[in-house]
């Protein structure tokens, strides 16, 4: 690795970047040689020591640097054992055209799912979920907020508020909120999505073990029961390193008339 090093690591020492402070100079070059391939999932990093001396730069600018990249996710340590490129999560596919939950979804995949609760009871109601969910007045929101984890990575934070009425214990609620209103009746069949590219505050990132203010999806779910009655609002992040969304499209009887635009 000595070439690559003296590549990410030498062009430090002739920077003559009065603006950005050193550190920040050498995290954003660690994270361009991740990012371009330079170097991979599970290369090892030179020691802060060599990395210092290369640069021509502190071990004290060296340890911010990597510690920031540390908490963002691009770098791992092991004790004893020194400085690591993170490994990439395994990239995911979801269909738009299914009204699914996230353990089905992963659970179809063959993979292992975990949650963190990150909130879970009942609150007075926002002004928009009083919208969303057409609450009367004096109605509480069950609000069940949780990080999900498939094959130990974080890969969305799960926001979901639903009327109290329909789920009056949200502690109750095991892996699967749809399994829990299956038990009940209320378990959604349709829903209308809503997807957005935003980048990730602190604390979101900070959760799926990403940098902040990286790229990712928002997704707003409005999902119904067969009446026409709303029963959830769901705000949820996804890592926009690891899924994909992908939707089937077909030829709308307009166009297949010639009706459509070429």
């Amino acid at each position: 690795m000595t070439d690559v090093a003296d590549h990410i690591f030498g062009r430090l020492k002739q920077s003559a970047q009065g603006g950005a402070p050193l550190y920040l100079q050498l995290r954003r070059s660690i994270e361009d040689a991740v990012r371009s391939g330079l170097i991979g999932p599970g290369d090892a990093l030179p020691s802060e020591r060599d990395i210092a001396s290369r640069a021509d730069i502190s071990r004290v600018t060296v340890r911010k640097a990597v510690q920031d990249l540390v908490k963002g996710g691009v770098l791992v340590q092991r004790h004893g054992s020194g400085t690591f490129v993170a490994p990439r999560p395994e990239r995911v596919e979801q269909s738009l055209s299914l009204l699914t939950s996230f353990t089905e979804d992963m659970a179809r995949r063959g993979m292992a799912v975990q949650s963190r609760w990150l909130e879970r009871g009942l609150y007075a109601p926002s002004p928009e979920e009083i919208m969303v969910l057409g609450l009367g007045s004096g109605e509480q929101v069950a609000r069940v907020e949780r990080l999900r984890i498939a094959n130990d990575t974080p890969l969305a934070i799960e926001r979901a508020s639903l009327s109290a009425r329909l789920l009056p214990d949200p502690e109750t609620v095991g892996p699967s909120l749809y399994s829990a209103l299956e038990k009940t009746g209320n378990r959604p069949v349709r829903a209308v999505q809503r997807i957005s590219a935003i980048n990730l505050g602190e604390t979101d990132a900070g959760l799926l073990e990403v940098a902040s203010g990286s790229a990712s999806l928002r997704i707003e779910r409005i999902s119904y029961l067969a009446s026409g009655k709303v029963v959830e609002f769901t705000r949820s992040v996804y890592r926009g390193d690891a899924y994909d969304f992908v939707a089937e499209l077909r030829l709308g009887e307009a166009d297949g008339d010639g009706g459509g635009r070429g």
